[in-house]
């Protein structure tokens, strides 16, 4: 987005956007802007929907729990998505809203929770919608993640190659010899990948064995200290993308 616009108020709505169309806010949003921005007639504000790009709205119509707006021009194209799978074990409240706003900013296309032996957290859909979107708006991002009903890993894994095709699977595996994994992931150029990120205290040995078993499985060391889960699911991500992602 043009840093002209950075400053500006930046909202996720639901409907099409295009030149001259008017949008209508929700209730919670029109509140955000009339009443705690302060926002009136004739202000800016920049709204995106995840598949149009961002678009520049001006208030026409600034009731507290109705605010309308007239989209006045795109400004940012909708950039390509990264086509990155992400699954998760389910972490504690504030830890899964961290590692759900990190994987936004950082690209993530699909997040998907998994359930393992020693998942501790729970994973709402609604509370992963809200905190992706909260971050996309934070961060510039336009690209919002689909969260995928959660599934347990067992599922996971027999339904794989029905459900991805012939995407690779990359596995932050702490019992794995410790090592870099920049090579493995850049052997794996080309070709679509997802990223399986364990509870804490990480998957049960006969899950471990289950992930070895797989084809479509790449197992990855993430070096020589022991990572809680959001720090691996946040250092695999950035390796990735910037080896064979869209960091390059």
């Amino acid at each position: 987005m043009p840093r002209t616009h950075a400053s500006l108020p930046r909202l996720f709505v639901e409907p099409d956007l295009g030149q001259g169309a008017s949008v209508h806010l929700r209730k919670d949003q029109s509140l955000y802007l009339a009443s705690v921005l302060r926002k009136e007639v004739g202000d800016e504000v920049v709204l995106f929907n995840g598949r149009d790009g961002a678009w520049l709205g001006r208030i026409s119509s600034a009731a507290k729990k109705n605010v309308t707006l007239e989209l006045v021009g795109q400004i940012a194209p909708q950039p390509v998505s990264a086509n990155l799978w992400y699954g998760f074990a389910p972490l504690k409240a504030a830890r899964l809203d961290y590692v759900v706003q990190k994987a936004t900013e950082m690209g993530a296309s699909i997040l998907q929770p998994v359930i393992t032996r020693f998942t501790q957290g729970k994973a709402p859909a609604d509370r992963i919608r809200a905190n992706a979107i909260e971050a996309a708006e934070q961060c510039e991002v336009l690209n919002v993640p689909s969260v995928a009903d959660e599934i347990t890993l067992d599922k996971l894994v027999a339904g794989w190659t029905a459900a991805h095709g012939d995407r690779l699977l990359i596995v932050a595996d702490e019992a794995a010899p410790t090592g870099s994994p920049v090579g493995q992931i850049a052997a794996l150029a080309g070709r679509p990948v997802g990223l399986l990120v364990g509870p804490e205290g990480g998957f049960a040995d006969d899950e471990r064995q289950l992930l070895l078993r797989q084809p479509f499985v790449v197992p990855v060391s993430l070096g020589p200290r022991i990572l809680r889960a959001d720090t691996a699911a946040v250092a695999a991500l950035t390796v990735i993308q910037s080896i064979i992602g869209d960091w390059r």
